[in-house]
């Protein structure tokens, strides 16, 4: 097999001057609804973007719409609603689409772990603050842009193009790595080259592998289970460290 070639290509090198967001408000509470959707509105004034603000008063009635309009950029959902809470829509969501950012809106704190199964950007608590809905939201955008990152592996002959917010881990055999993103792509290269071409969204497991952080579904102290299932050993004494990069993630 033939030396890995990594092309490295940006189309922004930081979030554009002024972007559009499609972004969904989900709550069973008009009151809410109005309220989160007048601050989102602020927000992209002043953050210069054209956002587009669609709301919806149940989880039932965004999916019957998002089966025809599945373009949505960021998703602020209610947890406690009527016969479909927000974690179960946005386990659906994700089923097909890994791209959309979501934030929770919730006024308990029992949610959180759930989250990692959806790759949850944030939990905000009832009622929103005006300037950490701005935070989140700008976190929102800049993952959006990031998700513009591609890498470009020369392998057997031909160009093989991954985004990199499809690869959910990379492990090392030998002087091979195996990137698993939506096709396995095995190539001779050091997972520590692989490294440098990555972001803050992956974290090296000792000397085997490297996983997205956005892909975490679990952590036990022998293992990290993928939102796909995939269980990835954990050396011993690195648990903390992350939960952790976790956390600093958030």
């Amino acid at each position: 097999m033939e030396r890995l070639a990594v092309h490295f290509y940006f189309p922004w090198t930081k979030v554009r001057e002024k972007m559009k967001y499609k972004i969904a408000v989900c709550d069973d509470s008009a009151a809410d609804r109005q309220f989160v959707g007048d601050m989102v509105k602020r927000w992209g004034a002043a953050a210069g973007h054209l956002v587009q603000i669609n709301d919806f008063p149940s989880a039932e009635n965004f999916l019957f719409h998002y089966a025809e309009e599945s373009d949505y950029d960021i998703l602020l959902l209610d947890i406690e609603m009527g016969t479909m809470d927000g974690v179960t829509m946005a386990r659906r969501l994700r089923k097909d689409n890994d791209t959309v950012q979501i934030i929770f809106i919730t006024g308990y704190s029992d949610y959180i772990a759930e989250g990692y199964e959806v790759a949850a950007l944030h939990y905000l608590m009832k009622p929103v603050k005006e300037e950490k809905l701005y935070a989140v939201l700008d976190r929102a955008a800049e993952k959006l842009a990031k998700n513009e990152k591609v890498l470009h592996f020369e392998t057997g002959g031909e160009m093989v193009r991954v985004p990199i917010y499809q690869i959910r881990y990379a492990d090392v055999m030998g002087n091979y790595v195996t990137v698993h993103a939506a096709e396995d792509i095995t190539v001779k290269m050091t997972l520590g080259e692989l490294e440098k071409s990555l972001d803050e969204r992956f974290y090296r497991v000792g000397r085997s592998a490297i996983v997205n952080l956005t892909q975490i579904s679990r952590v036990t102290k022998s293992e990290i289970k993928l939102s796909d299932g995939t269980a990835v050993p954990l050396p011993r004494g690195a648990y903390d460290g992350v939960n952790r990069a976790i956390i600093r993630m958030r």
